[in-house]
């Protein structure tokens, strides 16, 4: 069974309907999740500066800041509150349950970068 939150559920039915919905568009990774480790963040102490929000290569994939868009190709990214290592391992849990892969990938319709 998959687990979908609600908030995104509301996100999807606002969008369709027109509306702006909850959430604006192109939010990164950090600011969706409100995980607190980019640069400045509150948790960047404890839990170290997120890789996602520092790496460069990616920077404007999918409308994002570096990889804030593309953070499931970007190593020692978190998900359910664990490191994710590979592309590999990345992919297959983002694309299952993670409710802003699923958001990315809605927005950017035909331009989505995997």
């Amino acid at each position: 069974m998959r687990i979908v939150d609600i908030n995104f559920i509301n996100f999807v039915r606002h969008t369709k309907n027109g509306e702006k919905g909850m959430d604006e568009k192109n939010l990164n990774c950090w600011e969706f999740m409100k995980c607190e480790r980019q640069p400045g963040g509150l948790l960047v102490e404890e839990r170290g500066v997120c890789p996602a929000a520092i790496d460069t290569t990616h920077d404007g994939k999918n409308g994002g800041k570096n990889a804030g868009r593309y953070c499931w190709k970007i190593a020692g990214t978190l998900c359910g509150g664990k490191a994710e290592g590979t592309f590999a391992a990345l992919i297959r849990n983002c694309g299952s349950c993670c409710n802003f892969y699923h958001k990315v990938k809605m927005e950017e319709g035909r331009n989505y970068i995997l």
